[in-house]
């Protein structure tokens, strides 16, 4: 009752509509996995050492599906492009820098891979990254 309100992800609405409109042609989907007992942590069921890089061919658009295994939220970034949330909202989808995976639960995105290079795709929760929540994105 203080005249504040908050957004849920559904709710957020971009001011203007995205850039790039073209449909995604392929899609990643990652699966969200860690132990808290054993403290490891990863995408598919694999650390970072386990891994081999995400690979993007340049302005590529795709399709990122995150599927949360975990009891935990994991707030995922990745560098150097934004992550257009596909909640609904058509057009006016909103661009974020981290996308917040709630316990149990499934969202996708969509990435324009505009920025070559190698780029750092992980956890933001420290631990997690630390423990294997952690991928590189190679834009080529």
């Amino acid at each position: 009752h203080n005249g504040r309100r908050v957004l849920s992800y559904k709710q957020l609405r971009a001011t203007r509509p995205g850039t790039d409109p073209r449909p995604p042609t392929r899609e990643i989907i990652l699966h969200l996995t860690g132990n808290m007992e054993r403290y490891i942590w990863g995408f598919n069921g694999r650390k970072f050492s386990e891994s081999g890089p995400i690979r993007l061919k340049k302005n590529e658009r795709v399709r990122f599906t995150l599927i949360n295994d975990t009891m935990m939220e994991h707030p995922i970034h990745l560098h150097g492009m934004w992550s257009e949330l596909e909640n609904g909202q058509g057009a006016y989808q909103p661009y974020k820098h981290t996308i917040i995976a709630q316990p149990g639960s499934k969202l996708s995105y969509l990435v324009t891979a505009d920025a070559p290079g190698m780029w750092a795709y992980h956890c933001h929760l420290m631990l997690h990254m630390d423990q294997g929540m952690f991928r590189t994105v190679i834009v080529a």
